[in-house]
């Protein structure tokens, strides 16, 4: 018989729970209001001494107290997405119907790979995926997908599904040596792991030529296709970005797509970031095109405020992810077997796959569609916004008019003064910012997600910006 202390004690939880309640709340209020710093960053050896980790690892002992107290460490010790100043990362400021998702996530554990696993999760699951491949255009009666871990693990799939179509018996007798993916030189790093996971080696990604805002040149694909034919290589899938990373810049998915259609090249579209623009009329045209990809990916985690993880890789022909995996596990797969619903096992990397529809499904069903896409447009319009204060600005340059929530800008002309004015900034804890570098220069960059984020946040960021770079002359 199982002792008190080994059972689920429903009041030990709820009362645990109803502290962690209070506690996140007053968290992310403080957040919104800007009340504490944006960034916190001791050295691990502070962290692991402030937080007990070693010993409550070996000793245990933690009860409601002592958890109240850890998690207020713990919280002192983040960053805060919901800060007007997180600024630095395509990670959502996540809204509180997700939160819930992860509550009810983490206390039942239903996986949604296997639908007897958990019935309502996979449903819920299968339901998020036709609307999102109804929102790109495609019918999900031809067209299918699944949720993964990320856009990494979304990437990788889909790259799967393209060499199945160019090499059938990869699965079983391995990569052929010939093969090539076609990508431009700013692609998202998972690209490129992945087409070395895939065993073809990462000489295998031929870049393509780009403009100067790293966007691809339609006009030189054809001399691209040539290259790499000379080379001896034959192309397996081109890769466009809707939008880069770096930039948030759209390729020209029509003319892309043109030109795929009439070599018979799989065409796959990043579209992690932008893909949310779907949901917005006002911007919905810098994804003309879309619906032409053989494949694409589209995180929720960063534009559709889930809490990560929760992507998809979608695919216009349903068949082609049925053929990225082909595999035999007895204890799972069976020739002849009847479900009541979907088993999601066959089209994934993962066999323990979290529920990761509920997060956007709980957003949709608060918010709607038409919210979520106003506040993807809102993000959007301040973006263009803070351009215009950014350009008005003395000192200060944008190399580009944004088209989504991605900007970049520099102060000066020395690339290291632009790493130095960061690093002092996030040291100081009220912006948190990134940078990266476009064509061969180093500029800030932001990417505003948080309701908090106004016109006055921007301009004491320039502010900030100024006083850092006159510290260090």
């Amino acid at each position: 018989m199982l002792a008190e202390r080994d059972t689920w004690s429903t009041t030990e939880f709820e009362q645990a729970a109803q502290a962690a309640i209070e506690q996140l709340g007053s968290y992310v209020d403080a957040s919104q209001r800007g009340a504490q710093p944006v960034v916190s960053q001791p050295s691990l050896e502070d962290n692991a001494a402030a937080l007990d980790l070693r010993s409550l690892i070996r000793g245990g002992g933690m009860d409601g107290q002592r958890f109240s107290d850890f998690l207020a460490t713990y919280l002192d010790r983040t960053t805060r997405l919901h800060h007007p100043g997180s600024l630095a990362h395509q990670v959502a400021s996540p809204d509180i119907p997700a939160a819930l998702a992860d509550l009810i996530h983490g206390t039942i554990n239903n996986p949604a790979a296997i639908y007897e696993m958990g019935a309502a999760p996979a449903t819920i699951e299968f339901v998020v995926l036709e609307w999102m491949l109804e929102k790109v255009g495609w019918s999900p009666a031809r067209s299918a997908g699944v949720l993964t871990h990320g856009g990494s693990l979304a990437n990788l799939t889909a790259l799967l599904a393209a060499r199945a179509r160019v090499a059938p018996d990869a699965w079983t007798r391995g990569a052929p040596a010939d093969l090539a993916v076609l990508a431009p030189p700013s692609v998202h790093y998972s690209v490129r792991r992945a087409v070395s996971i895939l065993g073809l080696g990462e000489d295998a990604l031929c870049e393509l030529e780009v403009d100067e805002l790293e966007r691809i040149r339609v006009d030189r694909l054809e001399d691209a296709l040539e290259r790499v034919q000379v080379s001896g290589r034959r192309p397996m899938a081109l890769v466009a970005a809707s939008c880069a990373t770096a930039t948030g810049l759209h390729d020209d998915l029509g003319g892309i797509a043109d030109f795929c259609e009439r070599h018979d090249i799989w065409l796959h579209t990043d579209a992690a970031h932008g893909a949310s623009a779907l949901l917005s009329p006002g911007h919905r045209h810098l994804l003309d095109g879309i619906e032409r990809s053989d494949s694409l990916i589209w995180d929720a985690h960063k534009m559709l405020r889930t809490s990560s993880l929760c992507a998809a890789v979608l695919m216009r022909r349903g068949t082609d992810l049925m053929d990225a995996f082909q595999q035999d596990a007895s204890y799972l797969f069976y020739d002849e077997q009847e479900t009541a619903g979907v088993d999601f096992i066959a089209r994934a990397v993962e066999c323990t796959k979290a529920a990761l529809g509920l997060k956007l499904f709980l957003n949709l069903a608060w918010r709607g569609e038409d919210g979520l896409g106003e506040y993807v447009g809102d993000c959007y319009d301040k973006t263009l916004a803070f351009y215009e204060l950014i350009q008005a600005r003395p000192g200060f340059e944008c190399p580009y008019r944004p088209e989504s929530n991605i900007l970049c800008f520099r102060r000066g002309e020395d690339d290291d003064r632009q790493v130095a004015i960061r690093e002092r900034l996030i040291a100081e804890g009220q912006f948190h910012l990134s940078s990266a570098e476009i064509g061969g220069r180093r500029f800030l960059r932001i990417v505003p997600t948080a309701r908090a984020t106004d016109n006055e946040t921007i301009e004491r960021l320039l502010d900030a910006v100024e006083e850092a770079d006159r510290s260090l002359d």
